[in-house]
């Protein structure tokens, strides 16, 4: 079943005329099916998303024209990178500097997005690549630049787009590193730190679920030395800080892209987790609600759910349905911490 297009790719479907008999390489903020259109009328087409949830969704359709991951390498092969605007600036920064060495010379950029999620900065985007861009097409609130690389471009080296820093949570110290747009890239949040200080130690094998840069799993397995620990999130930016951050800290894991629990191996004895509840512009409670009513089904005996939580969300009912026995551990204006045993 098909799904209604997005106002971003309903734009692009106007002007796709632009990609025709393209070798085109995709990238950013994909949401619809709308690269599969675009496989239909350009020479050869590459997609490349760093969201697990839409490879797992477009695999079948697309097969070795979408590639996930981290990173895409290879020497200079396609003349025309469409490149649909991530939440983030600095995650748009990062995705022309890894794409644009890809990029034969003289070759189409187009970057169209939300003029809600920083395509008003194209201009300044565009600058280290080429000449000033020009806007193709702009209608419900999104716009469609397109610009030409008429620079050399450095070659992309993944190691300089981490960030670095310290977090001193009570007697744990950590080193954080992480890719941009990634949660918790420049300093850790207050959610996940009431968290960490309300767990007690901990035994046996820790789920740590929407990992982010790793700080909780990578906390958690600092402080309780034997814990086995499997950090799960569906970015691929994400899990590569997670790796990244246990490696700087002389921890070891389990690293795995999982969207919610499709690809984990067997239960656990805790999961804890900060569930993301934002996705883009929009907000997104399904996968998170999905992720706590399901959580029994992946939990040994015992097992027990820690997860912290916007005041403001209504996660205690869905809790409170799925598990025996579910508490608030601690609580202040803007966050509490639920326990649930299974």
């Amino acid at each position: 079943m098909s799904h209604p297009l997005s106002a971003v790719s309903q734009m692009l479907e106007r002007n796709q005329a632009l990609f025709e008999g393209k070798h085109l390489l995709v990238c950013g903020a994909l949401e619809d099916e709308y690269p599969r259109d675009l496989a239909g009328i350009v020479r050869d087409l590459t997609v490349f998303t760093t969201d697990y949830s839409y490879f797992r969704g477009q695999e079948e359709a697309l097969g070795e024209r979408i590639v996930f991951g981290h990173e895409l390498g290879g020497a200079p092969r396609f003349d025309a990178l469409l490149l649909l605007m991530p939440k983030a600036k600095a995650e748009a920064q990062f995705l022309l500097a890894m794409m644009t060495p890809l990029l034969l010379a003289g070759a189409d950029i187009f970057l169209a997005g939300d003029n809600r999620g920083g395509i008003n900065g194209a201009d300044k985007l565009m600058s280290p690549y080429g000449g000033k861009p020009v806007k193709r097409d702009s209608a419900r609130r999104c716009s469609l630049y397109h610009g030409e690389l008429s620079q050399s471009v450095p070659s992309f080296r993944l190691d300089d787009w981490f960030s670095q820093y310290q977090c001193q949570l009570g007697d744990t110290q950590l080193t954080v590193r992480a890719l941009p747009g990634v949660f918790s890239a420049s300093e850790l949040d207050l959610g996940s730190q009431m968290l960490l200080a309300s767990l007690p130690p901990l035994t046996g094998t820790l789920l740590d679920f929407g990992c982010g840069a790793g700080v909780i799993g990578s906390v958690l397995a600092k402080r309780n030395p034997g814990l086995e620990v499997t950090l799960v999130d569906i970015n691929a930016l994400a899990l590569e800080s997670s790796r990244q951050t246990l490696a700087a800290n002389g921890l070891t894991g389990t690293v795995l892209a999982s969207d919610v629990y499709s690809d984990l191996p067997g239960c656990f004895d805790q999961i804890v987790s900060n569930p993301p509840f934002h996705a883009g512009l929009k907000t997104h409670y399904a996968a998170t609600e999905t992720f706590l009513a399901e959580a029994p089904r992946h939990l040994n005996g015992r097992g027990a759910l820690t997860i912290v939580a916007n005041a403001f969300l209504r996660y205690q009912p869905i809790l409170e349905a799925a598990f025996k026995q579910t508490e608030i551990r601690t609580m202040d204006s803007k966050f509490r911490v639920y326990r649930s045993l299974r």
